[in-house]
């Protein structure tokens, strides 16, 4: 057993990081590593790969994710800061770079290969930009002379306007909540929310009006007979064939015809097999995730931390809802990954980083940790 007297970075690290947070991550990430089993054996043999190539790279990637997730845990607020800035930086070069080279994949550009592997960006630009967005918002309120939320704003502006040109609305969509959330969080004025609400409200018009796919999947939304529905429809066949406990692991029919079971509709995949009752399990797990790191935030006097650890949560769920949604035929269908559930390589490894600064940032950190971060003034209940 350690010691709460040793003054090793791992003691520190294990009396200090929070526990039943950590414990749902990784059970999220079990359940992935288990559905993934389930899910992607029918879609390698379809198209022609050894059946369990998708399940195999689903544990390859997830091995490296939980270096990250822990490595990046130990990180100071500072610290975590400065990875933000490099890694931003870093993903929007990427994104210009798929952009001008990447392959056109159904009419979009959200790849590029380097040493081999596939990697999305955008999928990498999310966790780095709420923390620097959050670390302006949080300047704003400590330094009104500084224009923070004008500097928030055209980051906001760039990100968004590289997605568009990609294009993908689903992240842009994200991308939009997530910095609006912050936005309110940081006791702006209704009238600049109610009115960025509006300007999303007209950026979503005005793509339904000129971007000819997304007004397909909102007619085929309000209206099944106008287009092609197979995949929400299967999806909630399988809820229907499912009922609450499933026909049992491997017996699952919908993953046989779904092109994207391992990915877009795992969710409806495990409502087959294993019944609403995993469904719910794993919905309970996304919410305690969330609802934790924003309450552990509330207590936080960092205005950095907070606005950083809530801005990860609400991407975190967000997305989790995004899914569960499209598979339930709640919203229009769009391709979000569930988090730690779906098959993805780039989407697991992001996620890994974010929820990494999630656990930092949610830290009790000891009062030297605090003082050589320059923020015991801020902490001091932390202390």
């Amino acid at each position: 057993m350690l010691s709460r007297e040793e003054r090793t970075p791992f003691s520190e690290w294990w009396w200090t990081v929070d526990k039943p947070l950590m414990g749902a991550i990784l059970a999220l990430m079990l359940t992935g590593v288990i559905l993934s089993l389930a899910a992607s054996p029918p879609v390698a043999t379809r198209i022609g790969l050894d059946p369990f190539h998708f399940f195999s790279r689903h544990v390859m990637f997830l091995l490296p994710s939980c270096l990250v997730l822990l490595g990046v845990s130990f990180l100071s607020p500072r610290a975590i800061r400065r990875s933000a800035l490099i890694i931003f930086a870093a993903s929007i070069i990427l994104i210009v770079l798929t952009l001008a080279i990447g392959p056109e994949v159904k009419g979009s550009r959200r790849w590029i290969t380097l040493l081999g592997v596939n990697i999305q960006a955008s999928e990498i630009a999310k966790p780095s930009f709420v923390v620097i967005a959050a670390w302006l918002f949080a300047e704003s309120t400590k330094r009104p002379e500084m224009p923070a939320t004008s500097m928030a704003l055209v980051l906001l502006m760039m990100l968004v306007a590289l997605l568009v040109m990609e294009p993908d609305f689903g992240q842009t969509m994200l991308i939009l909540m997530v910095w609006g959330s912050l936005f309110f969080i940081a006791g702006m004025r209704m009238i600049w929310v109610f009115g960025l609400a509006g300007l999303g409200a007209a950026g979503l018009f005005s793509a339904y009006l000129f971007v000819p796919h997304v007004a397909g999947r909102i007619k085929r939304f309000m209206n099944p007979a106008s287009g092609d529905t197979f995949q929400v429809d299967t999806a909630m066949e399988a809820f229907y064939n499912g009922g609450w406990f499933g026909l049992g692991p491997g017996e699952g029919i919908a993953k046989r015809s779904l092109p994207d079971s391992h990915t877009d509709f795992v969710f409806a995949v495990a409502a087959e097999e294993f019944g609403i009752i995993l469904c719910l399990a794993m919905l309970t797990l996304f919410a305690f995730v969330v609802i934790r790191t924003l309450s552990r935030a509330y207590a936080n006097e960092d205005m950095f931390s907070r606005f950083a650890a809530s801005g990860l949560a609400i991407l975190f769920g967000v997305q989790a809802a995004i899914n569960m949604s499209v598979n339930l035929q709640l919203i229009p269908a769009k391709g979000m990954t569930l988090p730690f559930i779906s098959y993805g390589g780039s989407s697991i490894v992001s996620l890994a980083y974010g929820v990494g600064m999630m656990l930092a940032l949610t830290r009790l950190r000891p009062r030297t940790e605090v003082e050589a971060s320059g923020h015991a003034d801020a902490m001091r209940s932390y202390a």
